[in-house]
C-alpha cells in the first residue's frame, strides 16, 4: 500500500515512524510546507520505502496530485483543515484518516458521508488519543455488556517530573490545548446528551504511585462522536482530563480574566488577541520536550449476564527513550497509523465518513496497541 503522511510535526512523526516499520506499506511519502522537518524526519526514519514532498496543504493542484497516488491519506495538520482535505479525499478516490481537534469541524466532515460512500471511499476523522483510543475502548465496552449504564473517560499527558506554577508540560499543540480549555464539553446525562462548561466539575483521581491522586475536570473534544453513536444506549458518559492537582484552578482564572478569548483588545495603541498572546507566552514558557507519560482510564458499569458489573481500562505510557517519541506522541500517533493501516489493507471496509468507534474492530485494534508496547490492563469488579 502507498501512504500519504500531511504534516511532519511531533505526531506525523509517530505516525511516520510506525508505519515504515510495516512490511506491507510499499511507499511512505512525507509531506510538509516545512523542508527541515520533511528532511529531518526521513533521515530519522532511514528508509528507502519513504520519499519526500515539500507542499503546503492550501496547494490544491499539487496536494490533488499526491493524494491521487496514494491508498491512503493521513492528516496530521491543523483541523481547520480537514474539512477541506476529506473533500479531496473523496475527489480522489482516497481514504483519509485525521487526528480531529474540533467538534464543529468533524461534523462538517460527516456531513460529506453519502458522498464519499458513493465513490467507495473511507473517512475516519478523530483518530488520535481522545478521541480515538478511547473511542475503541468505549466501542470494546459494548461488546462486552449486555447494556451499559455509566461510562467515564480520564486521560491526560503530564511531565514525569512537573514543574511549577502549571505542573505542565506542552505534548501538543498549544492551540489544541487552548481549545480544550475553552469549547463546550459535551457529556451525556440522564440519557440526554448535554453541554458543560470546561474547566468545571473536578473530581479527584488516583493513579499507582509516584503519582497518587490527581485531578480530573471537564474539556471539550474526547467524546466526539460518541454520543451521537450510541445514543439512547448509556444513561450517564462523559470524558475529563487529567493533571496534577490545582491545574484546572490556574486555568480556570486564565479562562474568566479572558486570556483565551480571541476578540483583540487594545493595548497601547496596537489591537492584540488575547488568545494568541497567552498562546505564545504559553509555548515560551511552558516546558516542552522532556520525558512525559500519559494516563488512561475507561470505566464502564453495565449489566452482564443479569449481574451489575465493572470494567476498567487502564494505560499508562512513558516517553521511549530509545526512539524520543514521547508518550503523547506515541499515544495520539500510533492508534492512527493502526486505523490508516486498517484502511489500506482492507480490515475496514464500511465506506462513508465514519466515526472510529463504528468501523474499527477493538479486539484487532487492541493487538495492534500491544504489539507497540502499550500495556492495556483491563479488570473487572462486582
Amino acid at each position: 500500500m502507498r501512504i500519504l503522511l500531511l504534516g511532519c510535526g511531533l505526531m506525523g512523526r509517530a505516525v511516520a515512524f510506525d508505519l515504515a516499520r510495516l512490511p506491507d506499506v510499499e511507499e511512505l511519502v512525507l509531506a510538509d510546507v516545512d523542508e527541515r522537518k520533511v528532511t529531518e524526519l526521513s533521515e530519522f526514519i532511514g528508509s528507502e520505502r519513504v520519499s519526500t514532498r515539500v507542499v503546503d496543504v492550501r496547494w490544491r493542484d499539487e496536494l490533488i496530485a499526491l493524494l491521487e497516488k496514494a491508498d491512503v491519506a493521513v492528516g496530521a495538520v491543523s483541523y481547520h483543515y480537514n474539512q477541506e482535505l476529506t473533500g479531496l479525499a473523496i475527489e480522489t478516490s482516497t481514504h483519509f484518516v485525521d487526528m480531529g481537534g474540533n467538534n464543529a469541524v468533524v461534523r462538517a466532515q460527516m456531513a460529506l458521508s453519502d458522498s464519499a460512500k458513493a465513490g467507495g471511499v473511507t473517512v475516519v476523522p478523530d483518530c488520535g488519543l481522545a478521541p480515538g483510543m478511547v473511542s475503541v475502548l468505549v466501542a470494546d465496552v459494548f461488546m462486552r455488556f449486555d447494556s451499559v449504564d455509566e461510562i467515564y473517560i480520564r486521560v491526560g499527558g503530564l511531565p514525569k517530573k512537573p514543574q511549577p506554577p502549571l505542573d505542565y508540560m506542552l505534548v501538543f499543540s498549544v492551540q489544541g490545548l487552548i481549545n480544550e480549555y475553552v469549547e463546550p464539553c459535551i457529556a451525556v446525562r440522564g440519557g440526554q446528551t448535554v453541554t458543560l462548561k470546561p474547566l468545571e466539575d473536578v473530581e479527584e483521581i488516583e493513579f499507582p504511585q509516584p503519582f497518587g491522586v490527581l485531578e480530573a475536570f471537564n474539556t471539550s473534544g474526547g467524546v466526539s462522536t460518541l454520543p451521537e453513536t450510541y445514543a439512547g444506549r448509556v444513561r450517564e458518559m462523559n470524558e475529563k482530563t487529567i493533571r496534577y492537582p490545582g491545574h484546572a484552578r490556574i486555568m480556570r482564572a486564565f479562562y474568566k480574566l479572558g486570556f483565551f478569548n480571541s476578540t483583540p483588545v487594545e493595548v497601547g495603541g496596537q489591537w492584540v488577541s488575547p488568545r494568541e498572546l497567552t498562546a505564545r507566552l504559553f509555548y515560551n514558557n511552558i516546558p516542552h520536550g522532556e520525558e512525559d507519560v500519559v494516563l488512561l482510564r475507561v470505566t464502564a458499569k453495565g449489566n452482564v449476564g443479569g449481574v451489575e458489573k465493572t470494567l476498567v481500562y487502564q494505560i499508562i505510557d512513558y516517553m521511549d527513550e530509545t526512539t524520543a517519541l514521547t508518550a503523547m506522541m506515541r499515544t495520539t500517533g500510533f492508534p492512527v497509523a493502526i486505523v490508516a493501516h486498517m484502511l489500506g489493507s482492507g480490515i475496514i471496509k464500511k465506506r462513508g465518513v465514519l466515526p472510529v468507534e463504528v468501523v474499527v474492530p477493538p479486539d484487532k485494534f487492541i493487538t495492534e496497541l500491544e504489539k507497540r508496547g502499550m500495556e492495556l490492563t483491563m479488570r473487572w469488579e462486582d
